[in-house]
């Protein structure tokens, strides 16, 4: 398999950065500000862009955990028997402004199915969706209010993106399947 190396660690810390002033600029207003992380590359990058929004300005941020195997429409083709994680949504969803914070945004289908089980929770004033790469090809109609990198691709690559918490490193990285 060949990878490509597209995004190191400096230019990731800029990005996440950026994305922070992004959300601080459109909710500036908010008294309280959510960020929802999806498991499992979502979580380490919405703990960081928190950490980022409270160093840079006056927002009260609450972070959450989702867990979306169970909301997945593709449940049966991917998985004989799914490993579900746990949600930890420490706060009332209702009336909130809601930041879903995932890693790559392809289908469409993960932001579907995590939206699906935030509503399952409550009824938010909002939710925004920030990922860390659009690679295209969408299959719903579902795009991000933030995003870090548009990497265009076809459906023979594949997009990883990398977080010390869980990888070691952080990267985000283009694979592309050989012929067989």
């Amino acid at each position: 398999m060949e990878e490509r190396k597209l995004v190191d660690e400096q230019t990731m810390n800029r990005m996440l950065m950026r994305l922070s002033h992004e959300i601080i600029e459109r909710n500036e207003d908010v008294k309280e500000l959510c960020l929802v992380g999806i498991r499992r590359r979502g979580v380490p990058l919405a703990k960081r862009i928190r950490a980022n929004i409270e160093r840079f300005s006056d927002l009260v941020v609450t972070l959450g955990e989702l867990d979306i195997t169970l909301y997945r429409d593709d449940l049966k083709e991917r998985f004989d028997m799914p490993r579900v994680n746990q949600t930890e949504i420490p706060f009332d969803v209702n009336r909130k402004v809601i930041v879903l914070v995932d890693d790559v945004l392809y289908t469409g289908r993960t932001a579907r199915a995590a939206m699906d089980a935030l509503i399952g929770l409550g009824r938010p004033a909002a939710i925004q969706l920030c990922v860390a790469v659009d690679r295209g090809h969408r299959e719903l109609p579902i795009s991000a209010n933030y995003v870090g990198k548009n990497i265009p691709t076809s459906r023979e690559e594949f997009v990883c993106v990398r977080v010390e918490e869980i990888d070691g490193v952080n990267e985000i990285c283009v694979n592309r399947r050989e012929a067989e």
